[in-house]
């Protein structure tokens, strides 16, 4: 194993039994034929990858070392490697294809890139990752959960999310100094939330922000006097109280009931 330079704070698994249980987990679910893989490095996941029947792999990655390696080793690759940032591309405008994203996720932009599957998740069907274990259960937290926020609430609205397992430290080079873990996110049949999703966003948001508080204080701007009537058995609960629905429905009534502009 040739061993990889540390960038954009990426952590390179060394133990191939579990890039093989980590590409065994992309399923196909949806019935896309293609993979996008964020962050391939040397190619330790990305050659189980290339194994999988019925799928077409293309990679993303900045690190020009990293592309050359690709390159030299991975002829399979030829014509499918991004040297790109995949935060930065707009997907609606690269394709129509579904896909699935998969990959050991830099540490560091983790939570952007769910971020930026939200952004396209009619594109994605599936994902699969390693993340810091913290952010991957954050993602599959149920309300109730002191990690469960912003996060989950909007990729659960959209998404069927499992955390499959725990990856030690000593997996890889260099080792972290925190626990891995890898998540499964598979679209659900919610093709439009019942309410401004816009509107759902920002709500999440601002409940969240102020986490401590009570919606009735921590929305307290987007409130008439008709909706801390027509909400109020939710208003007295703290954000991570409520469900993907209760959320959607506190977004209805907001909707419905508009702030008059100052």
């Amino acid at each position: 194993m040739v061993k990889p330079k540390k960038h954009l704070g990426q952590h390179f698994l060394k133990n191939d039994a579990i890039c093989a249980r980590i590409a065994g987990a992309v399923s196909g679910f949806g019935g896309y034929h293609k993979m996008v893989e964020v962050g391939p490095g040397t190619g330790a996941l990305t050659k189980h990858l290339l194994q999988k029947e019925g799928l077409e792999l293309d990679v993303v990655e900045v690190d020009t070392e990293s592309v050359e390696f690709l390159d030299e080793h991975y002829p399979a690759l030829k014509g499918h490697i991004m040297e790109e940032d995949f935060l930065r591309i707009d997907w609606s405008e690269r394709t129509i294809e579904p896909f699935a994203v998969v990959g050991n996720f830099p540490y560091n932009i983790s939570s952007q890139i769910l971020f930026r599957v939200y952004d396209f998740r009619d594109l994605i069907p599936e994902v699969v990752g390693m993340f810091q274990r913290e952010v991957a259960q954050r993602v599959a937290a149920p309300p109730g959960s002191k990690t469960y926020g912003i996060i989950s609430v909007l990729l659960q609205a959209y998404y069927d999310i499992e955390y499959l397992f725990t990856v030690d430290e000593h997996e890889f080079i260099p080792p972290p100094k925190v626990k891995s873990g890898v998540i499964r996110l598979q679209r659900n049949e919610v093709e439009h939330l019942d309410c401004d999703e816009v509107l759902f966003k920002r709500v999440v948001k601002q409940a969240f922000n102020q986490r401590r508080k009570t919606l009735r204080n921590s929305l307290k701007p987007l409130l008439t006097d008709h909706t801390k009537t027509t909400l109020e058995a939710l208003l007295g609960l703290r954000p991570e109280q409520l469900s993907v629905e209760q959320f959607v429905e506190i977004t209805q009534q907001l909707g419905s009931n508009p702030v008059s502009p100052a």
